[in-house]
Protein backbone atom coordinates (compact mmCIF):
# COMPACT_ATOMS: atom_id res chain seq x y z
CA UNK A 1 0.00 0.00 0.00
CA UNK A 2 1.46 3.27 -0.77
CA UNK A 3 1.50 6.17 1.36
CA UNK A 4 -0.33 9.06 1.06
CA UNK A 5 2.68 11.83 2.23
CA UNK A 6 0.84 14.71 0.07
CA UNK A 7 -2.06 14.44 2.47
CA UNK A 8 0.34 14.41 5.64
CA UNK A 9 2.40 17.57 4.02
CA UNK A 10 -0.64 19.60 4.54
CA UNK A 11 -1.12 19.14 7.69
CA UNK A 12 2.44 19.20 8.40
CA UNK A 13 2.43 22.84 6.68
CA UNK A 14 -0.35 23.80 8.96
CA UNK A 15 0.53 22.64 12.06
CA UNK A 16 4.28 24.24 11.70
CA UNK A 17 2.15 27.44 10.45
CA UNK A 18 0.74 27.48 14.41
CA UNK A 19 1.31 30.59 16.28
CA UNK A 20 4.07 30.61 18.78
CA UNK A 21 1.73 31.86 21.87
CA UNK A 22 -0.86 28.91 20.95
CA UNK A 23 1.81 26.42 21.92
CA UNK A 24 0.29 23.82 24.63
CA UNK A 25 1.68 23.22 28.30
CA UNK A 26 3.23 19.91 28.91
CA UNK A 27 4.67 18.00 31.45
CA UNK A 28 7.20 15.04 31.58
CA UNK A 29 5.14 11.89 32.37
CA UNK A 30 2.11 12.64 30.26
CA UNK A 31 0.56 10.77 27.46
CA UNK A 32 -1.03 13.50 24.32
CA UNK A 33 -1.97 12.71 20.98
CA UNK A 34 0.39 14.42 18.45
CA UNK A 35 0.30 14.49 14.91
CA UNK A 36 3.17 12.25 13.81
CA UNK A 37 2.77 12.30 10.24
CA UNK A 38 3.32 10.07 7.68
CA UNK A 39 6.83 8.61 7.99
CA UNK A 40 9.24 6.51 6.49
CA UNK A 41 9.74 2.41 6.46
CA UNK A 42 9.52 1.00 10.13
CA UNK A 43 9.20 4.30 11.72
CA UNK A 44 5.45 4.70 13.73
CA UNK A 45 3.23 6.67 11.52
CA UNK A 46 0.37 8.80 13.24
CA UNK A 47 -3.20 7.73 12.38
CA UNK A 48 -6.46 8.85 11.40
CA UNK A 49 -7.09 11.85 9.03
CA UNK A 50 -5.39 14.21 11.26
CA UNK A 51 -1.96 11.48 11.34
CA UNK A 52 -2.34 11.23 15.45
CA UNK A 53 -1.11 8.75 17.66
CA UNK A 54 -0.39 8.82 21.37
CA UNK A 55 2.90 9.19 22.98
CA UNK A 56 4.50 9.54 26.95
CA UNK A 57 6.84 12.52 27.19
CA UNK A 58 9.84 10.98 29.06
CA UNK A 59 11.68 14.35 29.37
CA UNK A 60 10.77 17.74 28.71
CA UNK A 61 13.68 20.20 26.91
CA UNK A 62 11.97 23.15 27.22
CA UNK A 63 8.50 24.93 25.96
CA UNK A 64 9.20 23.74 22.42
CA UNK A 65 10.44 20.11 22.54
CA UNK A 66 10.58 16.95 24.17
CA UNK A 67 11.50 13.23 24.04
CA UNK A 68 8.99 10.77 23.55
CA UNK A 69 7.78 7.44 23.01
CA UNK A 70 4.81 6.66 20.59
CA UNK A 71 2.46 4.36 21.80
CA UNK A 72 0.39 1.72 20.84
CA UNK A 73 -2.25 -1.13 21.19
CA UNK A 74 -1.08 -3.92 18.80
CA UNK A 75 -0.21 -6.93 21.57
CA UNK A 76 2.36 -8.31 18.90
CA UNK A 77 5.11 -10.26 21.44
CA UNK A 78 7.89 -8.16 20.97
CA UNK A 79 10.90 -6.88 22.73
CA UNK A 80 10.84 -3.57 22.16
CA UNK A 81 6.93 -3.25 23.24
CA UNK A 82 6.55 -2.85 27.10
CA UNK A 83 3.25 -2.66 27.97
CA UNK A 84 1.96 0.23 30.36
CA UNK A 85 -1.34 -0.51 31.26
CA UNK A 86 -4.45 1.39 30.20
CA UNK A 87 -4.86 4.69 28.13
CA UNK A 88 -7.56 6.93 26.66
CA UNK A 89 -9.74 3.13 27.19
CA UNK A 90 -7.32 1.12 25.69
CA UNK A 91 -4.78 -1.16 26.60
CA UNK A 92 -1.13 0.40 25.58
CA UNK A 93 2.17 -0.48 24.60
CA UNK A 94 5.46 2.21 24.60
CA UNK A 95 7.00 1.39 21.47
CA UNK A 96 10.97 1.13 23.23
CA UNK A 97 12.77 1.05 19.51
CA UNK A 98 10.52 4.46 18.14
CA UNK A 99 12.34 7.02 20.91
CA UNK A 100 12.37 10.70 19.03
CA UNK A 101 12.51 14.55 19.70
CA UNK A 102 9.23 16.07 19.09
CA UNK A 103 8.74 19.49 18.81
CA UNK A 104 5.47 20.92 20.70
CA UNK A 105 3.61 22.04 17.69
CA UNK A 106 2.35 18.77 17.39
CA UNK A 107 0.69 18.30 20.33
CA UNK A 108 -3.25 17.90 20.41
CA UNK A 109 -4.43 16.76 23.23
CA UNK A 110 -3.52 15.65 27.03
CA UNK A 111 -4.92 12.34 27.60
CA UNK A 112 -3.81 11.07 30.78
CA UNK A 113 -0.69 11.61 33.48
CA UNK A 114 0.87 8.68 34.03
CA UNK A 115 2.15 7.04 37.50
CA UNK A 116 5.71 8.00 38.73
CA UNK A 117 6.25 4.09 38.98
CA UNK A 118 5.36 3.71 35.51
CA UNK A 119 7.10 6.71 34.51
CA UNK A 120 10.51 5.27 35.74
CA UNK A 121 9.59 2.09 34.58
CA UNK A 122 9.49 2.98 31.17
CA UNK A 123 12.45 5.44 31.15
CA UNK A 124 14.53 2.69 32.80
CA UNK A 125 13.54 0.09 29.87
CA UNK A 126 13.65 2.87 27.26
CA UNK A 127 17.36 3.69 28.26
CA UNK A 128 18.40 -0.32 28.47
CA UNK A 129 16.90 -0.98 25.12
CA UNK A 130 18.16 2.39 23.08
CA UNK A 131 21.56 3.06 25.39
CA UNK A 132 22.70 -0.28 26.23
Amino acid sequence: MEKDFDLWNGIKKVTDAADEAARLYFREGEVWWVRLGKNIGYEIDGKSSEFTRPVVILKKYNQYSFLALPLTTAPKPNPYRLPIGIVDGRKAFATLSQLRNIDSKRLVKKIVHLDAEILDAIKKEASRVNFG
